[in-house]
């Protein structure tokens, strides 16, 4: 018994960040399915831990644009970035400004509707995996993805639902969708409330920010392979 116990650890050890990566994807619906995402809009709201609520909505054209407003009755904060340039509403003036260089690359990755982990070493990216933590409780496999651009995201994989609990990485400009967490600190966010949506893919509903102001967003919608308006491309109120 002893040895078959053995035996069933160093299986389970062995396995590759490729292999974890691919159960992942296919607890989302698989490869092929996921590559048929080429847009997304998603609308959720959440309570900060000072008791604002804000409003947030997203564009996603694959490859080509992420616009993430953020609205609240404290202010308004607008990011837009495209395959060519990136803006960056500012809440106090209310004009976008150009988004610097390096951020600007860093920020290319939220412009992969899928995420950076489907057909990961095709886009450029390098992952390895880096054994097991446990996240709340939750056994997790952990893998770190080092982007093409050199941003690294490290996420945790649950290793019974292969859904995706925690990522960690830097914050500031790429921090999670244009978030204006600044400077080099680690942004920490948990996911969970996996759902089918009405057009066939599984996303979280619940996205947490762990730490600073924090608080919970939950989506209310999101949809899939919409048309999205050119104005969105623009560093305009739409």
């Amino acid at each position: 018994m002893a040895a078959l116990f053995c035996m069933g650890v160093t299986t389970a050890m062995a396995q590759t960040a490729s292999e974890i990566i691919d159960q992942h994807l296919n607890a989302l619906g698989g490869k092929e399915k996921l590559r048929t995402l080429k847009s997304l809009y998603m609308e959720g709201t959440s309570v900060l831990q000072n008791g604002a609520e804000i409003t947030q909505k997203i564009w996603k054209v694959d490859g080509k644009l992420m616009r993430q407003e953020i609205e609240s009755a404290m202010f308004n904060m607008t990011t837009v970035v495209t395959d060519k340039e990136g803006w960056r509403k500012n809440p106090r003036t209310g004009q976008f400004e150009a988004m610097p260089a390096e951020a600007f690359t860093q920020m290319q990755s939220e412009l992969d509707c899928a995420g950076p982990l489907l057909d990961y070493a095709q886009k450029g990216h390098q992952a390895e995996l880096l054994g097991k933590e446990d996240v709340d409780g939750v056994p997790c496999w952990k893998v770190k993805l080092t982007l093409k651009s050199g941003r690294e995201i490290t996420y945790f994989i649950d290793a019974t639902t292969h859904y995706i609990v925690r990522t960690a990485g830097p914050g500031g400009w790429g921090g999670g969708g244009g978030g204006g967490r600044g400077g080099n600190r680690e942004a920490i966010t948990d996911f969970a409330d996996y759902r089918k949506n009405e057009d066939g893919f599984v996303f979280p509903y619940k996205v947490t920010i762990v730490g600073g102001m924090g608080g919970s967003l939950f989506y209310e919608t999101i949809r899939a392979n919409q048309p999205v308006d050119a104005k969105a491309y623009q560093p305009k109120d739409l």
